[in-house]
């Protein structure tokens, strides 16, 4: 069966995102192919994401995602926590982005994390453990805290907040008209300026240094 897309019409399509400097190499493109291939097989059963269309997924998931890890100074040490984790965005392409990235997942709702489950294992992933449990009683704290399109936003910065190491990221995904509430709650964070995330009007990429 042909795929959705190609790794040429993947890489064209992620271009904007990743800007002249950066490019996925083969590997990595055939491992956004297999995640986006499986997302598009069990979002028909479990609803993941509302966005149905290939291109769209990969500019609006994957896309935004990789912009965030550009963006971010990700070392091989370094720990990774994705709250609400869902469809498994940006925590996975993270950990495409850097495949000895430690990634924990964290989705409180079973079947979503039996999907994440079922990623890692198609992408032959190791150091990802899929948390089925809801942050607020996690424990671990991560080098990197990363939060996007969660319910109940306002009320789980807090909680990324205490999960999130010293001198540890708080990494949100975010629109612009929610900066000032993160800025309020999170008062004590030192917040680098917003950067927007292209192809959108009000999307931006927020980092808080812990």
């Amino acid at each position: 069966m042909r795929p959705s897309m190609t790794a040429t019409e993947i890489s064209e399509a992620l271009e904007p995102f990743l800007g002249p400097d950066f490019q996925l190499s083969a590997g990595q493109l055939s491992s956004v192919q297999t995640y986006l291939e499986l997302l598009l097989k069990w979002n028909s059963k479990i609803n993941l994401t509302a966005i149905r269309e290939p291109r769209e997924i990969i500019t609006r998931h994957f896309g935004e995602s990789f912009f965030a890890a550009r963006h971010l100074p990700i070392q091989f040490e370094q720990t990774a926590m994705d709250i609400g984790a869902g469809a498994g965005f940006p925590g996975l392409p993270l950990k495409i982005w850097n495949h000895e990235l430690s990634l924990s997942l964290i989705e409180s709702n079973h079947r979503k994390a039996t999907f994440l489950r079922e990623a890692v294992r198609a992408l032959n992933f190791s150091k990802v453990d899929v948390v089925i449990s809801r942050a607020e009683d996690v424990r671990a704290q991560a080098d990197l805290v990363t939060v996007r399109a969660v319910e109940n936003f306002e009320r789980i910065l807090p909680v990324a907040r205490r999960l999130t190491k010293t001198s540890g990221r708080i990494v949100l995904l975010i629109g612009a008209a929610q900066i000032g509430a993160v800025e309020a709650i999170l008062s004590d964070v030192k917040w680098e300026p917003g950067l927007p995330i292209p192809g959108s009007d009000t999307r931006i990429l927020l980092v808080g240094v812990v």
